[in-house]
C-alpha cells in the first residue's frame, strides 16, 4: 500500500493539473481559472505616481496605504483586471494597467484628488455664482490641515462654508438625463442626508455650489427642501466623464494629492509579439531539454521527460489557481525553475547509475539514488527560495514589479519542483522500472 502511495498522490495531482489548464475550467469550487497576463504581454500604462507635497513635508505611511487603496478602487471600477498597484518607498505609489485603451483618461482618473465639497453661496445671485464656474476658491473644509495640497491660486480672498463633503456619500452612479445627458446620482448618509435636507429646507431660492478639488464645477439653484437623501451633479458630461467621476466619488477622495512622475504606455501589438517569442523560446527550451535527458540517460531519461511534462502541467495550474500575472520576467523565472527540475533528475540519475555499478538491484537502487541525492537536492533549491524571498521583498518594497514577478514564478517552479522530485520521478521510475533487469538491458540505462 505504501508503495503505490505516491503514485497515487501523484496521478490525482496530474490529472486535476490537467482539469484546471483546459481553456476553459467549467467548475473549480467557483473561482474563475484563466491565465492572467501582464502588462508587458497585454499592453497597457505604467505609472510612478508621488506625493504633489514639498520635499520638506512628511507624508505619513497610513496616508500613502490609503491613498493606494483608493486608487486601487478607482482601477477596478474602471472594470481594469490584473492591475498592479503598490508602495514604492515613502512617497510613492507605481501603478501598472494592463489592457486600457485610453490610458491617459484612466491615469487621469486616478490620480485626481476627487475632494468634492457642497459649498455654501446663498449671498450670491445666480449670475454672481456663475461668475465663479470653473475658477478656483478657498473654502474653511481642509483649512486646519485635513487635507493639504500644493498653493491655490484664488480669484478672491473670501472663505466659503462646506456644507457637506464627499465623504458624507453612500454611492455615486452615471445616468442619463430624459434628454440624453449624463449626470451623476449621488445618496448621502443618514447623517449627510438630514445635513442636506435641513439646508434645502432653509435655503430655498438660494445657490448650493458643487465644487470638486475646490475649483467650481456647478451652482445649482435650490428649489425645493430635499429630503430623500439623494441628488444629482449635471453639468457637460460624456458617459465615460460622468462614469469616471462617479467613481473618483464612491472610492472617496485622496488623503494626499499625486503627480505623475512617469509614464509608459506598451502597445498590444508589441505584447502579443512579447508573448509569442517567449512561448517560442521556452518550447525550443523544453525540447531541447527532453531530448537530451532521452539521450543521455537512456529509459530513465524518458521518465524523467514525462515528470518534467507533468512538473510544467503542475506549475502552470498553480499560476492559474492563484492567480500569478505572468510578465515576461515571470516567465523567465519559470523556464529558469524548469532548469531546477531537471537538475534533481541529473542528481538522482547519476546516483542511480553509481548504485548500478555497484551492484545493486534496481529496485534498491532506486531508493539509494533517491535518499543519497535528496541532501544535495534539498540544499540547492533551499538556496533559492531564499534568494526568491529576498527578491520578492526587495520588489514589494520598492514598487520592482519585473523583480516581484521573476521571484514569484521561480519561488512556486522551485517548490513544485521539489514535489515532482519527492513524488512525481520517484514513483514513475518504480513504476516503469521495477521490473525490469538493469544487468540484462545495461544500453538502457547507459550504466
Amino acid at each position: 500500500m505504501k508503495k503505490f502511495l505516491p503514485l497515487t498522490i501523484s496521478l490525482t495531482i496530474i490529472i486535476l493539473a490537467i482539469y484546471l489548464n483546459l481553456p476553459k475550467v467549467p467548475w473549480f469550487f467557483g473561482q474563475d481559472i484563466s491565465t492572467h497576463l501582464g502588462l508587458d504581454l497585454r499592453g497597457g500604462v505604467q505609472a510612478l505616481l508621488e506625493a504633489d507635497l514639498p520635499a520638506t513635508t512628511t507624508v505619513s505611511s497610513d496616508s500613502m496605504d490609503s491613498a493606494k487603496q483608493i486608487v486601487e478602487k478607482r482601477i477596478n471600477g474602471l472594470g481594469v483586471s490584473e492591475a498592479v498597484v503598490q508602495r514604492a518607498g515613502d512617497r510613492r505609489i507605481v501603478v501598472e494597467i494592463p489592457g486600457v485603451t485610453d490610458p491617459d483618461q484612466a491615469l487621469a482618473t486616478i490620480r485626481t484628488q476627487a475632494l468634492l465639497e457642497f459649498v455654501d453661496m446663498s449671498t450670491l445671485s445666480q449670475t454672481e455664482a456663475f461668475a465663479l464656474e470653473g475658477q478656483k476658491i478657498r473654502t474653511d473644509f481642509g483649512l486646519t490641515g485635513v487635507i493639504t495640497g500644493t498653493a491655490i491660486v484664488t480669484p478672491t480672498a473670501r472663505i466659503w462654508h462646506t456644507i457637506l463633503t464627499g465623504k458624507d456619500l453612500t454611492e455615486a452612479l452615471a445616468q442619463s438625463t430624459s434628454t440624453g445627458k449624463y449626470e451623476v446620482a449621488i445618496t448621502f448618509t443618514s447623517d449627510g442626508g438630514k445635513i442636506f435636507s435641513d439646508f434645502t429646507g432653509s435655503h430655498i431660492g438660494k445657490v448650493l455650489a458643487i465644487v470638486l478639488d475646490k475649483v467650481v464645477i456647478s451652482v445649482p439653484t435650490v428649489n425645493a427642501k430635499i429630503d430623500q437623501g439623494k441628488g444629482v451633479i449635471t453639468g457637460n458630461y460624456t458617459l465615460e466623464t460622468a462614469n469616471n467621476f462617479a467613481i473618483q466619488l464612491r472610492s472617496g477622495s485622496l488623503p494626499v494629492p499625486l503627480k505623475i512622475v512617469n509614464s509608459n504606455t506598451v502597445g498590444a501589438t508589441l505584447g502579443e509579439d512579447s508573448l509569442r517569442k517567449s512561448l517560442i523560446a521556452g518550447g525550443i527550451g523544453l525540447a531541447m531539454i527532453i531530448i537530451f535527458m532521452a539521450v543521455y540517460y537512456r529509459l530513465p531519461g524518458v521518465v524523467a521527460d514525462v515528470a518534467l511534462v507533468c512538473y510544467a502541467l503542475i506549475s502552470l495550474a498553480i499560476f492559474r489557481v492563484i492567480p500569478v500575472v505572468l510578465t515576461l520576467p515571470g516567465i523567465a523565472g519559470f523556464v529558469l525553475s524548469i532548469g531546477m527540475a531537471v537538475d534533481a533528475n541529473v542528481l538522482i540519475f547519476e546516483r542511480l547509475k553509481e548504485e548500478l555499478r555497484a551492484g545493486r538491484t534496481l529496485n534498491a537502487a532506486i531508493d539509494l539514488a533517491w535518499s543519497r541525492a535528496w541532501p544535495s537536492i534539498r540544499d540547492s533549491n533551499a538556496s533559492t527560495i531564499l534568494t526568491c524571498m529576498v527578491l520578492y521583498y526587495f520588489g514589494n518594497t520598492f514598487g520592482a514589479s519585473i523583480v516581484k514577478g521573476f521571484s514569484l514564478t521561480l519561488f512556486l517552479g522551485v517548490i513544485t519542483s521539489l514535489f515532482t522530485a519527492i513524488f512525481v520521478t520517484r514513483s514513475f521510475l518504480h513504476l516503469v522500472l521495477d521490473n525490469v533487469k538493469a544487468s540484462e538491458n545495461p544500453s538502457w540505462f547507459n550504466a
